[in-house]
């Protein structure tokens, strides 16, 4: 990157830490740590809900997704509207009334002890995981553009935003999040503009929409119903209500977010809002994905994306097999723009059969190159079998660093940092919440003065900051990112949701059967996640039903005494 570039970057980058900080000081309390004193008018929250979410796991992976494979992925949050409404009819009036920190607060109110700690522990499990990957994704930027390991810029991004999570709190966050959500939407659209700017200039937006349209890259809706096909109409209706109903409604890195909203209304306009932009939102960032594959239909793209890795097999004694490689490549390469001009040419003409003709050919074209660097990834890992042969991730970011210009290079990886230390923030805080109320505060001490729990609020943070930076180090293994943490939530988040759904609506079932109930199904979803036999946005309907099912079951078979309920 240029000296211009590092100064948008650096400067932004101190400009949203300064800002969350002064903007958190004062926070003298743990209900202005961890709720923001309940004080945030509705676009703080929509904006915030919003960044949390939108980590930069989704500015990295989704282009990456839609390059490889289309933008199918946008179907996933087709039930996030639905989600959004049943929230603010449900879940947050409760949550506001009863007075809450933590959503698990409530369990324990409804039904056991046993039960609050058991969703609590989940959830930590869960989002500690998860908020490992979201602190690597940004590390692969600096890895990339200084050549060096992603262990050193793991390190160094963790402890940034470790530092101003613990100094501000939910405050800090969220006043960060409203000025980083404004700096990404104007840098997504600015990059939408470069990338068809940057096209030959006898390729319009049109043709180029369509060329990645002939070889499988706009397919957005799939009505088909296949329980074994991961993006559909159908999975993301029904597997994604079922999952973003139980991220928005159960997981604190997001209640905690609509909890500091200064009313219920405020809370609801905020969740409802983000349910009408997200997903635009989502089909910009995919349709910016496509525009980069057509891009790379006229313009060579690296043999592979991930620049450290290349590099390590091109200074490694197998530096002429990958020669030869790269020489079948330039010449698949060539050929390939060879059918792309004949397809341009019958789609000049209206000429279908000629069109469909070509398709075919650029198709094959494309499963030629694939296998090509196929034989590259393959040369990587026998060169170093703990070679990351996954470069998916890396698409977006070769793009941006070698083609866009001077400035807004520095501004689009300073949006990916960004997005990262938007939803590691929120997350961290989470943790920290329910680390001390559902556990320090209600089982190790409960009569500790405010100040007190403020500090282990503090303390926990940190803790949980070093945790999922360990977390980080292990991230480069698991291939997309993006896919990666909704798989991982789709193991966890259907049986918290139906251990609240039970809360809510199934009053004959006492604690001990939805205990047991939360217990097996983890145990049923674990196993069945692992067979690999059904599309993963099926677990949160399956665990959801199966906590419902079991505890009536389990209630009606034991007749277990009901406790007392307070709410």
């Amino acid at each position: 990157m240029s000296n211009i570039d590092w100064t948008v970057l650096v400067v932004t980058l101190i400009v949203i830490v300064v800002y969350g900080v002064y903007k958190s000081r004062g926070t003298q309390n743990i209900e202005g740590y961890l709720l923001g004193n309940q004080s945030l008018p509705w676009y703080h929250v929509c904006l915030s809900v919003m960044a949390t979410q939108a980590s930069a796991i989704t500015f990295l992976s989704a282009p990456g997704l839609a390059y490889s494979s289309g933008m199918s992925f946008v179907q996933f949050y087709f039930g996030l509207p639905l989600a959004m409404i049943v929230l603010c009819i449900t879940f947050v009036p409760i949550f506001h009334r009863l007075k809450v920190y933590t959503a698990y607060e409530y369990l324990e109110q409804r039904f056991d002890l046993n039960t609050r700690a058991l969703t609590a522990f989940l959830f930590l499990i869960q989002r500690g995981l998860s908020t490992g990957i979201t602190i690597y994704a940004p590390s692969i930027i600096l890895s990339t553009i200084l050549n060096i390991n992603t262990t050193y810029t793991t390190l160094f991004i963790g402890s940034l935003v470790i530092f101003y999570t613990v100094y501000g709190g939910t405050k800090a966050v969220s006043y960060t999040q409203v000025l980083q959500m404004s700096i990404i939407f104007c840098g997504l659209f600015a990059a939408g503009i470069m990338v068809v700017h940057l096209l030959p200039g006898d390729v319009s937006f049109g043709r180029a929409i369509s060329i990645a349209g002939k070889m499988g890259r706009t397919n957005a809706i799939d009505f088909k119903f296949d329980l074994s096909n991961q993006y559909t109409v159908w999975t993301g209706l029904i597997g994604g209500f079922f999952l973003q109903l139980s991220y928005f409604g159960t997981d604190q890195s997001q209640v905690g977010r609509y909890l500091s909203g200064a009313s219920v209304s405020q809370s609801r306009l905020g969740l409802l809002m983000n349910g009408l932009v997200k997903i635009p939102m989502q089909f910009l960032i995919l349709l910016i994905g496509v525009l980069v594959f057509a891009f790379y239909q006229y313009n060579r793209p690296p043999i592979f994306f991930n620049s450290f890795e290349l590099k390590k097999l091109e200074n490694s004694e197998y530096a002429p097999q990958l020669q030869k490689i790269k020489l079948d490549y330039n010449e698949a390469f060539d050929q390939k723009q060879d059918d792309l001009h004949k397809l341009n040419a019958a789609l000049d003409a209206d000429d279908q059969k000629l069109i469909d003709q070509q398709r075919v050919a650029l198709q094959l074209a494309d499963e030629k190159e694939k296998s090509i660097r196929k034989r590259v990834t393959d040369l990587m890992q026998i060169n170093d079998k703990e070679a990351n042969t996954k470069d998916n991730n890396y698409i977006f970011l070769s793009f941006v660093t070698q083609y866009l210009p001077t400035g807004l290079i520095g501004l689009l990886i300073a949006i990916i940092f960004l997005a990262s230390m938007g939803s590691t923030a929120s997350a961290l805080n989470s943790l920290a919440s329910t680390t001390v109320i559902d556990i320090y505060k209600r089982l190790i001490k409960k009569d500790a003065t405010d100040h007190q729990y403020l500090q282990a609020s503090r303390l926990a943070t940190v803790f949980w900051g070093v945790v999922c930076i360990i977390m980080a180090l292990y991230a480069s293994k698991i291939g997309n990112l993006l896919e990666a943490v909704n798989i991982l939530g789709s193991y966890i988040y259907g049986t918290i949701l139906g251990v609240f759904l039970v809360a809510f609506y199934v009053k004959q079932v006492n604690g001990k059967a939805v205990f047991i109930a939360a217990l097996l199904t983890e145990a049923i979803i674990i196993a069945v996640g692992q067979a690999d036999i059904i599309a993963y946005l099926w677990l949160n309907v399956i665990g959801c039903f199966l906590v419902v099912s079991i505890s009536l079951i389990i209630q009606k078979t034991f007749g277990f005494v009901k406790e007392d309920e307070t709410s």
